[in-house]
């Protein structure tokens, strides 16, 4: 157990040494040094990143009798959650000043997603993965009614009824799988189909378990909830919502199309059919939306149905788009929310509210414009590149994928437009009544916009040595 611990799970440990130190200091120090909560949240996560460099990757090493496992693909999904983590506690500094007395509740909250989201990923049987999946859902049901108000808490039940039914369909998938199987070790589970034909259970058990995990990532028909979400969350915990999540619930989905599931072949058309829905209905919610958050909201959910489409084509060369996609997608995300935490959560989010904001905010409204449309897809970012590669890799695919690349690719035009609603008010010359904000941001606010922009601007440029960094990862899964 010592062996397996020192191996793998060190970043694991500390971050729950952090969430104890957190809590405990809740409880001693006065509401009055709330601020140092942010502290000891940062350094914690810090301390997670640099003991990632203890994991060992190569060769892959399984531990606690093979219910995790490490290797490189799991080491750069942990490095990437990690890096969110710091990025949203970062942006935290204006939801703590409003809870001032649970401000180191709130961080112990975000460090025990964290922790969830790691050990989702290093999961490899269905009992770790289902524990370490609710770890991640509860702190994310108190995350997202940490802000004051109503909307916050009605957000929150939404989240956690939603998560309660995909829960359910999930359990009912791997309840199947077990009966077939006499399993839950993905391992164990991929050796017994890889020497026995499948059969209809089978195929209905990997799609249960599939849609149960899918619909925690806004894909249709349980995609309602990220609407309600958006709108009642605060930006900092948004900024968390929209990366970490995902990231885990990918991390862990590419992993089971690749082992367990991978002998349904009807599994594939179903994602990939659902995928299309989901691009349908987000792209064309968001064309009648004048709320930034809804538009992110439906952006979120449309660009995560891109990448799992790409992802249930299973192939070494479609999973190393996938990686790319959501460390391209994730940076630009972060960087958005970072632009909305300096507006600020008490004032309007209507596309209107932010008319003429280049001409007071130069620096900083340029680089929310960058972001936006390099999730647009536009080129000299980042977006741009990872769209291009995603649509090499459905079209290598196969041609009878090439309906659904036909599709995408006229979505995502009809995604350009309401990019442009975000965008165009930000230019237009405002006459001398109307008050316009001048963005006052925090260092931290400014440190994750302008990263983020950089790096996605580096990457829109040369992408060539992170395209080859995915293609590792995804042949060495």
């Amino acid at each position: 157990m010592i062996n397996d611990i020192f191996n793998i799970l060190l970043p694991q440990v500390i971050l729950g040494g952090f969430i104890i130190i957190l809590l405990i200091l809740g409880m001693v120090f006065s509401p009055r040094l709330y601020k140092f909560s942010r502290f000891v949240s940062i350094v914690g996560i810090s301390a997670a990143i640099i003991l990632l460099s203890t994991v060992q990757a190569e060769p892959q090493y399984f531990g606690f009798r093979h219910s995790i496992m490490s290797d490189s693909y799991t080491l750069l999904f942990h490095f990437i959650i990690l890096v969110c983590g710091f990025l949203t506690a970062l942006l935290s500094k204006n939801l703590i000043k409003t809870i001032k007395r649970h401000a180191y509740t709130f961080h112990a909250i975000l460090l025990t997603a964290i922790l969830g989201a790691l050990n989702v990923v290093s999961a490899n049987d269905f009992l770790t993965l289902f524990i370490s999946l609710e770890l991640l859902g509860f702190s994310t049901y108190f995350l997202i009614a940490s802000a004051r108000g109503y909307n916050s808490k009605e957000a929150s039940f939404k989240y956690l009824i939603t998560s309660a039914i995909s829960s359910g369909v999930f359990l009912f998938g791997v309840s199947y799988l077990y009966g077939i199987t006499g399993s839950l070790n993905f391992s164990a589970i991929y050796e017994y189909i890889a020497e026995n034909d499948t059969s209809l259970i089978y195929t209905i058990s990997a799609i249960m378990i599939l849609l149960g995990l899918i619909s925690k990532l806004a894909i249709f028909p349980f995609a309602n909830w990220i609407i309600d979400v958006y709108k009642g969350c605060e930006t900092s915990v948004l900024a968390f919502l929209s990366t970490i999540p995902k990231l885990a619930l990918f991390g862990i989905i590419c992993r089971l199309m690749v082992f367990p599931l991978s002998s349904s072949f009807e599994l594939t058309f179903v994602i990939a059919i659902v995928s299309l829905i989901t691009a349908l209905w987000a792209n064309t919610y968001a064309i009648r939306e004048n709320n930034v958050k809804v538009i992110l909201a439906c952006s979120s959910s449309s660009n995560a149905s891109y990448a799992l489409l790409t992802a249930s084509l299973v192939s070494v060369y479609n999973l190393s788009t996938v990686i790319f996609y959501l460390i391209c997608y994730v940076i630009m995300n972060i960087g958005v929310f970072a632009y909305l935490n300096m507006y600020g959560d008490k004032n309007s989010f209507d596309i209107n509210a932010f008319k003429g904001f280049y001409h007071k905010n130069h620096g900083l409204t340029g680089a929310y414009v960058l972001l936006i449309i390099g999730l647009a897809g536009i080129p000299i970012t980042s977006g741009f590149i990872a769209k291009i590669y995603l649509f090499t890799a459905i079209a290598n695919s196969g041609l009878i994928f090439v309906p659904f690349l036909l599709g995408l690719l006229l979505l995502m035009v009809v995604a350009l437009y309401y990019y442009l609603k975000i965008i165009l008010p930000l230019f237009e010359i405002c006459d001398k009544n109307t008050e316009i904000q001048n963005l006052t941001p925090k260092f931290s606010q400014k440190f994750v916009l302008v990263v983020s922009t950089v790096i996605t601007i580096i990457i829109g440029i040369y992408p060539e040595v992170l395209i080859e960094l995915c293609k590792f990862i995804a042949y060495n899964i």
